[in-house]
């Protein structure tokens, strides 16, 4: 069975020209990657857990903030080895200038068994549509665009 994340994508300032929130992942692997290298807040939801209560958790581990408003539950859609992310999206403006985010340990450097931790996510930003269509992974692209033909800042895809 495949697994399953969820995950928050807050938007926030004018429908036809929304600024949306994504966030760099921690540790060495992605430290020099841009292009491709953010995300959404999401995590792997837990068993019995709701997909909303996961997105919610995710978002507070990662960015130390509570994210407030209505979600609206977007399309889920296939990433990379086949997990399968559900996304809600979310007006929200907040200052992620502080971030507070849990962390995770690694063999680093690798076979040297010595390990090091490292932030689950060592920045955020707001990013407009454009350049965070840039940012994102290629597997939650799908649901940047159901969200800015949401917002009508795009046609509806025929």
């Amino acid at each position: 069975m495949a697994q399953v994340s969820a995950g928050v994508l807050a938007w926030r300032g004018l429908a036809q020209a929304p600024e949306f929130l994504l966030v760099h992942p921690g540790g060495p692997y992605w430290a020099g990657k841009d292009e491709a290298a953010w995300s959404i807040p999401k995590g792997l939801v837990e068993a019995e857990e709701d997909g909303w209560a996961a997105a919610a958790r995710e978002f507070r581990e990662e960015l130390g903030l509570e994210i407030q408003g209505e979600p609206q539950p977007l399309t889920p859609c296939k990433a990379g080895g086949g997990k399968v992310v559900h996304a809600w999206l979310v007006a929200a403006d907040l200052d992620v200038t502080r971030i507070v985010s849990n962390t995770f340990e690694i063999e680093w450097p690798p076979h040297t068994g010595r390990r090091q931790a490292f932030p689950e996510v060592d920045r955020a930003g707001w990013f407009d549509a454009p350049t965070a269509a840039w940012k994102i992974h290629k597997g939650q692209r799908p649901i940047l665009a159901e969200a800015l033909q949401r917002l009508g800042a795009l046609p509806p895809l025929s």
